[in-house]
């Protein structure tokens, strides 16, 4: 079992190969050799130096949402899918916005799109937020699927719910980043649990 995260010689990124834990992935060197292959692939290449160039020409300075649009550039992308949650439909308007500003197209799905109320997708009362009202359910393999239909290049992710995220990564046939994960208790920041772990937000983690 790969135990990465509480690893504490890291020796990938040091190149000290010697050092490596037993358990280490780099035990096996043969699987990176393989996988490297498909960095080569044509659906891969230039995609991932792509990725490569935004990191390093960015690093410290684009915020997430500028190096999503040079990412895009450097890919050829002028048709840009975004898929958003209603909770930040402000926030969509001003990326589309912003996306348009810099040239590019943009396909927009909110995610209660086709306005299907819950209890026809077999979810239980005591799963509804707001019971006794026309509560519908968010609709994350629609909003791929209308993406689809419009033939969009490279979806953008905004602030869609746990597992209706995945759903939509599933179903969308272009690529997908992430420009905002959703956390409705830390105003869209996720990491700010993190940090807090083991201060403010730890009874909220459950954390003993």
């Amino acid at each position: 079992m790969f135990t990465c995260a509480q690893c504490a010689v890291e020796a990938c990124r040091s190149g000290q190969l010697d050092k490596m834990p037993k358990n280490c992935p780099l035990q096996d060197p043969a699987f990176f050799e393989e996988v490297l292959k498909e960095y080569f692939q044509p659906e891969n290449h230039d995609f991932f130096v792509s990725s490569a160039a935004v990191e390093a020409l960015g690093y410290g300075h684009w915020p997430r949402l500028r190096e999503v649009m040079e990412f895009a550039r450097r890919m050829g992308y002028t048709k840009l899918g975004l898929a958003f949650c209603a909770g930040l439909h402000q926030e969509a308007a001003v990326v589309d916005r912003i996306f348009r500003k810099n040239g590019f197209q943009v396909v927009s799905v909110i995610c209660k799109t086709g306005s299907i109320p819950k209890d026809r997708a077999g979810i239980p009362p005591e799963f509804r937020v707001r019971p006794g009202t026309y509560e519908v359910m968010c609709n994350p393999i629609a909003q791929a699927e209308l993406l689809n239909r419009e033939g969009t290049q490279f979806n953008v992710c905004l602030g869609l719910c746990v597992g209706h995220d995945s759903l939509f990564y599933k179903y969308s046939k272009a690529l997908v980043t992430t420009l905002v994960a959703k956390d409705r208790v830390t105003g869209n920041n996720p990491a700010a649990a993190i940090y807090c772990a083991g201060g403010y937000l730890k009874n909220r983690l459950e954390l003993e």
